[in-house]
């Protein structure tokens, strides 16, 4: 009982971010009006539109990112 009761939380432990910045996924940047995806490396300088819900360019670059890593992982 108690051996389970540990793994369990050792693979609690494994699941909670560190809330270290360099676990971010993305940056707004108000004063610059910049948003930067950090998981593929894009900036955008179209603040206000992204944050009023127009993420189509956002979207559309992450959907490209991960048929690029899929066609790599396929060779």
């Amino acid at each position: 009982m108690n051996k389970r009761k540990e793994e369990d939380s050792q693979k609690r432990n494994l699941m909670v971010s560190s809330g270290d910045r360099s676990a971010k996924i993305r940056t707004y940047n108000y004063p610059q009006g910049r948003v930067t995806d950090h998981r593929i490396n894009l900036t955008l300088y179209d603040l206000q539109n992204i944050v009023n819900g127009d993420i189509d360019k956002l979207v559309e670059e992450l959907k490209l990112h991960n048929n690029i890593q899929l066609m790599n992982n396929d060779n």
